[in-house]
């Protein structure tokens, strides 16, 4: 009898077996689809047995749009349906972009009346002369104060956007004067500006500068869009060549969006290693690493989060402080580390957002808090050693009320502050360090391992329906 060598294997026996794995394989395949029928059975018997019997008349698609939306809730929290009604407001919420006058606007309880916060630099309302402080009192010739009774910011929001080109009459009711005026708007698209800076320039624009004077810039990034990159790479070309010696990038708030405008920006910063990597039941696992064509300058970094800092700003703020690129100041982030699909249903109509992946930090560090996670477990993106300044909800309502004053275009007379940043204050004081010669602050994330940086790119493909949206 031969000896059989390792790795050999007899191919009669091969042949059996494979025969063998064929067989159970399609047994089992077909024991699983009997399975699925029985379960769909279930389903649609108990949709006609309500939909014939229930005591009242239902609406079939709410039906349906409720046993989805039940099922992606057993899910996870990220997962779930969005209807045909909610698709619009949910790409412009991933896109920052819609139809509209470029307004953004309050609604005064007491009075009933729809107050503009700040024109949109560049938008209709702004060459139209509006200003913050005056009130739209009508749309399309109907009263602001007939409207639906707590639906006058939605019905206002909804008469005001459309399609661009498109004419709108609102009337103005200017701050400090009882005269109002009708003004014709023709609708743009509106494309909301992801890249904020710290004040306003004269102009309107965007001043990206905290410190004038030591070139100590500052870049507010609100979520993370298709122009989200772009807007950041224009941004920091400008600021360099206006002499720009260290930068402050501030995640505070910011909610996530796109994981690929996560992955350009990081990229911007780091010339080599894993930027994140992601692994998920059906899907290959896939490390993105960073390149050193398009990266900036070395310069002394410093990223702010807070609890709501989530997802795609916890990608950023991780990978960059793995690599030792930047230092993180603030408070323990939120805690997302999934990644969804957005698919198309009925052709574009509605979408199925669906938890595919979770995504991993270079260090290999968890980022994502499970529904039982304690405040001792590891999860979110952890400030620095010496730099964790942890806000009262008192002072976060603050934080955001003294930045949406900031905000304001076209004051008469300029804004005084009088909340005290200490985040901010902290963040512009390790660039000063930095910018002095001062040592850098222990890491307390461990470095990547060598291997994870040299680990290939690797990019599959999906289908042009999809987004994945962290």
């Amino acid at each position: 009898m031969k000896k059989l060598l390792p790795g050999m294997f007899p191919l009669a026996l091969l042949g059996l077996a494979l025969s063998f794995g064929w067989v159970v394989g399609i047994s089992a395949a077909h024991a699983q689809d009997e399975e699925t029928y029985e379960l769909m059975r279930v389903f649609v018997d108990t949709f006609e047995e309500i939909d014939r019997n229930y005591v009242t008349d239902v609406d079939r698609r709410e039906l349906i749009e409720a046993a989805i939306r039940g099922m992606l809730a057993e899910l996870d929290p990220y997962s779930d349906f969005i209807s045909p009604e909610d698709l619009d407001n949910f790409n412009e919420a991933v896109e920052q972009e819609f139809g509209g006058v470029g307004i953004r606007v309050n609604f005064n309880r007491a009075e009933r009346a729809i107050e503009v916060m700040t024109p949109i630099p560049g938008s209709p309302a702004y060459k139209a002369g509006i200003q913050a402080g005056d009130r739209v009192v009508g749309i399309e010739g109907k009263a602001v104060k007939d409207f639906e009774h707590d639906r006058e910011i939605d019905t206002a929001v909804k008469m005001l956007r459309g399609a661009p080109g498109e004419e709108v009459t609102v009337t103005v009711q200017r701050k400090d004067s009882e005269k109002t005026d009708d003004i014709k708007l023709v609708r743009e698209l509106i494309q909301l500006d992801t890249v904020l800076g710290y004040k306003h320039n004269d102009d309107g624009s965007w001043n990206f500068f905290y410190d004038d004077e030591q070139k100590i810039g500052y870049l507010r990034l609100t979520h993370f869009t298709r122009r989200s990159a772009d807007e950041v790479r224009a941004a920091v070309k400008q600021q360099l060549r206006d002499g720009m010696q260290a930068l402050v990038l501030d995640l505070r708030f910011n909610p996530g969006g796109l994981l690929q405008a996560a992955v350009e920006i990081c990229d911007m910063f780091l010339e080599d290693g894993v930027i994140v990597s992601t692994e998920g039941r059906n899907s290959r696992p896939r490390n993105w690493t960073a390149k050193r064509f398009g990266t900036f300058e070395q310069f002394p970094m410093a990223i702010l989060v807070n609890r709501y800092s989530a997802s795609a700003s916890e990608i950023v703020s991780a990978c960059l402080q793995d690599h030792d690129r930047a230092v993180v100041v603030g408070e323990r982030s939120w805690g997302k580390g999934s990644v969804q699909n957005v698919t198309e249903l009925e052709d574009g109509k509605s979408a199925l957002k669906l938890t595919t992946a979770a995504y991993h930090r270079p260090s290999g560090k968890n980022i994502h808090r499970s529904p039982k996670a304690t405040e001792a477990d590891e999860w979110g993106v952890t400030p620095n050693d010496g730099y964790k300044l942890e806000f009262s909800f008192e002072q976060l309502r603050d934080f955001q009320r003294d930045r949406r004053e900031r905000d304001i275009l076209g004051r008469t007379e300029p804004y005084q502050s009088e909340f005290k940043d200490s985040q901010l204050e902290k963040a512009v004081e390790y660039v000063r360090e930095q910018l002095a010669g001062e040592t850098k602050p222990e890491q307390p994330q461990a470095k990547p391992k060598e291997e994870e940086k040299k680990a290939a790119f690797r990019l599959p493909l999906f289908p042009v329906q999809r987004r994945n949206v962290g």
